[in-house]
């Protein structure tokens, strides 16, 4: 673990211009998947349907393979846990929404290499677990401690560097109640899934997902800021590559869109019949509950408000909104933006950084309004 084969300084690469997306983007789309947008109509993302990232394998982790979960480090009382133990504790499921920190990240100019997300990359789901202020409180961290380090069973090697993923929370967000962090085994009140973390995963409300560290296997309290990897140089806002760059923690507000009407096959265009078009979608934010969710039929020109539904009692999931939209013969581009209890809202130009994190652009949805039916040539 930490074996380094290469400079951990070499910076994420930029794509030159007019670089298409490469093979090796290719090969990450292809394991990685986002939600079909049609499926936000669903409050909870059937598990096949939420996004996925995974940096390197899935790991095989058989249904009835031993498991443990061990906690040390600046604890007075190290644990060695296994799913029996973790499941005789006091349980709690929280209806959380995930998103990726690179979601977006295609759409930037000049173009971040790596994963290359356009917005698909959330989900909503159900989250069973222990909070980890328990487990914490029962080992007894030390006065002195600062960081807990969640180590996942996933290895592999990132720009140059051999690695377990590993991520860290500062010790007051890992024994926090708002949020409530969880060392979850089922999703959707089933077990989970192998690509999201089959036994054992973290959840972090509010926090991008790179926060949610798989196949979570130990736990470790530090009493000095954890700099591994994940941590210190990946998920970094910078500018330059010599940049020290601000951390990437809580989800920036977003707004999407249910497509509506129907799509073409290649452009995804979508496709409305005159009158009256129902829109709705998702919105949601880590830093504050969302206030409004608005719609411009405009290209971002004009706003109106749309219907939030009321409150749901799950302050870091989606809320659904709506909005009758009167659609006329023509070409249009839809959008949608979030605004949240704090202020944030959606940029309509989005600021730029070197990995492609944190982009909540506004979504922009191309739709042709036609009065009469498609007609393929001879027919």
């Amino acid at each position: 673990m930490g074996h380094r084969l290469a400079d951990t300084s070499t910076p994420a690469r930029i794509a030159a211009p007019g670089e298409g997306i490469g093979r090796d983007e290719l090969a990450l789309a292809t394991r990685n998947h986002g939600l079909p947008l049609e499926a936000m109509r669903h409050d909870l993302t059937p598990p096949g349907l939420h996004y996925v990232l995974t940096h390197y394998d899935i790991p095989y982790v058989p249904e009835d393979a031993p498991w443990q979960l061990v906690l040390g480090g600046r604890v007075r009382r190290p644990l060695t846990l296994t799913l029996a133990d973790l499941r005789a504790l006091p349980q709690v499921t929280t209806r959380v929404t995930l998103e990726c920190a690179g979601n977006g990240r295609a759409l930037l100019a000049p173009r971040p290499v790596s994963q290359p997300w356009l917005v698909e990359a959330v989900g909503t789901a159900e989250w069973t677990g222990v909070p980890l202020r328990l487990l914490l409180a029962a080992a007894g961290a030390e006065p002195d401690a600062v960081d807990v380090v969640c180590t996942g069973a996933d290895h592999g090697v990132e720009r140059g560097v051999e690695q377990d993923y590993q991520r860290a929370l500062p010790l007051d967000v890992a024994t926090g109640t708002d949020p409530e962090v969880l060392v979850a085994y089922e999703m959707n009140g089933a077990p989970l899934p192998p690509q999201h973390g089959r036994p054992l995963r973290l959840v972090v409300p509010g926090w991008y997902g790179m926060a949610q560290v798989k196949w979570l296997c130990e736990i470790t309290v530090t009493d000095t800021p954890f700099t591994g990897f994940q941590q210190a140089v990946a998920y970094r806002l910078r500018q330059d590559a010599g940049d020290e760059g601000e951390p990437v923690t809580r989800i920036a507000p977003r707004a999407l869109l249910v497509p509506p009407g129907f799509p073409d096959f290649m452009s995804r265009t979508r496709v409305v019949r005159p009158g009256t078009v129902t829109l709705e979608g998702r919105a949601w934010s880590g830093r504050a509950p969302v206030t409004r969710a608005e719609v411009s039929t405009d290209a971002g020109r004009s706003w109106h408000r749309a219907d939030l539904e009321p409150d749901t009692g799950h302050p870091w999931a989606w809320r659904r909104w709506r909005f009758d939209w009167r659609a006329e013969p023509g070409e249009f581009v839809l959008s949608a933006r979030a605004t949240d209890a704090e202020g944030h809202t959606q940029p309509l130009e989005q600021p730029w950084n070197r990995g492609g994190f944190a982009n909540n652009l506004v979504q922009r949805v191309d739709v042709l309004c036609l009065d009469e039916e498609f007609t393929q040539p001879g027919r």
